[in-house]
């Protein structure tokens, strides 16, 4: 198990043994993406659930944190598969985004 002050670099290490451990190393991008979007379907239904619109009482309605991690979870399995350190990504991301502005547009 990783510390509670991992780095990034670290955690995506982590999942990548993991990964290798629970036999999903095989996996393609495609089916990573495919598996993410079905993490962000079910983050989407438990942000619904908290925000108090109509829901299915009978599905299970997961929670926010663990759809989350998930999420997480599986952008660290795609950024491995394709050989991408999240980290360093993040971090020239962000370097471009600091030169960047935003403005609300009001129609």
């Amino acid at each position: 198990m990783t510390s509670k002050d991992s780095t990034l670099k670290e955690l995506q290490t982590y999942f990548k043994e993991k990964a290798a451990e629970r036999g999903f190393s095989q996996e393609t991008p495609q089916d990573i993406v495919l598996l993410l979007i079905e993490e962000l379907g079910e983050l989407a239904k438990a942000i619904r659930k908290q925000s108090g619109l109509k829901i299915d009482h009978k599905s299970k309605i997961p929670e926010i944190e663990d759809e989350l991690a998930d999420v997480f979870i599986y952008l660290l399995h795609l950024a491995n598969q394709l050989n991408i350190d999240l980290e360093k990504a993040f971090k020239n991301k962000e370097q471009k985004n600091e030169k960047r502005s935003w403005t609300v547009i009001k129609e």
